[in-house]
């Protein structure tokens, strides 16, 4: 491997350790040459992410052109020509070595591009929409680094994890995102329990907030249900990492409960002994076993 793509896979795996602890923990328990394409991935999602985010103070407009010009870049990138990015070539490379559908990516930058101008989503199906670039296609783009027996059986169930883990997200994040403009609980779900913006932004978790939370949750755990299903269809040596990816990610839905739906007194994180748990239980399950249903 060359010293520039070593340095790009490199900088994916720092962006990963830094940001995405949990799945970066679930993604340990993979053989190292797997590792550092699900690291590839991580960066180039969490890249383009942070285009978006870290430059909100500058206009629209060139927050737009920052994330055109990079994907541009990214797209010349798999016409061959060379990059001096910081992490486009790993993600480069990855895309070569297991031949990842273009047409994901395409529709992952499409929903980070939406993230500049839209504040809102009216109905869950113009969520989903947005979360088909932003969560379903992940799982579309890890499945043939993961590997399975069954990749058609396996597609819809990689589709709904991406689903549930931004959920999750969401849910956990209410007043990050508030801090940003957005909210991303749809606002027919708002409307269902007589939540307003104004009462989110006042930040204070009254009755009519916690059954909304409440219900998100609900509707987060039916995705994870139908991810289940999938997992033992992986090859062997990747179960353990979804595994406990699945169970972490979960959890932290348990924490939001255990705060009585509060997401504002703190940010919902798993305990450091229950992650480690998990991660070894994970290792001790027998690939093929089923994984519960619910998170």
């Amino acid at each position: 491997m060359d010293t520039d793509l070593a340095a790009a896979y490199a900088r994916c795996r720092e962006l990963h350790r830094e940001h995405g602890r949990t799945y970066y923990l679930a993604t340990r328990l993979l053989p190292a040459w797997k590792r550092r394409h699900v690291h590839a991935l991580y960066g180039f999602t969490r890249y383009a992410d942070e285009i978006v985010d870290r430059t909100e103070t500058r206009p629209s407009a060139e927050r737009a052109a920052l994330l055109t010009d990079w994907s541009n870049q990214f797209l010349d990138g798999l016409r061959g020509k060379p990059s001096d990015d910081e992490i486009l070539p790993a993600i480069l490379h990855t895309i070569a070595v297991f031949n990842l559908d273009l047409e994901d990516f395409e529709k992952f930058l499409r929903s980070m591009a939406m993230d500049i101008t839209v504040m809102s989503y009216e109905t869950y199906d113009d969520l989903l929409e947005y979360m088909e670039g932003s969560a379903a296609v992940i799982g579309t783009m890890m499945l043939p680094i993961l590997g399975s027996a069954d990749p058609v059986a396996a597609r819809e169930p990689a589709r709904q994890l991406g689903n549930a883990f931004q959920l999750t997200n969401f849910i956990r994040d209410v007043a990050e995102d508030l801090d940003r403009g957005r909210i991303y609980l749809p606002q027919e779900h708002l409307a269902e329990f007589g939540v307003t913006r104004r009462m989110l932004q006042r930040r204070v978790a009254t009755p009519e907030i916690r059954e909304l939370i409440k219900a998100e949750i609900a509707r987060a755990r039916q995705h994870y249900a139908a991810a289940a299903p999938g997992i033992p269809l992986l090859e062997p040596t990747s179960q353990a990492c979804m595994r406990t990816a699945f169970q972490l990610y979960g959890g932290i839905l348990d924490e939001v409960e255990a705060a009585g739906y509060d997401v504002f007194v703190r940010r919902a994180t798993v305990p450091n002994r229950r992650r480690a748990a998990v991660a070894v239980r994970s290792l001790l399950t027998r690939p093929g076993t089923p994984i519960p249903s619910a998170a």
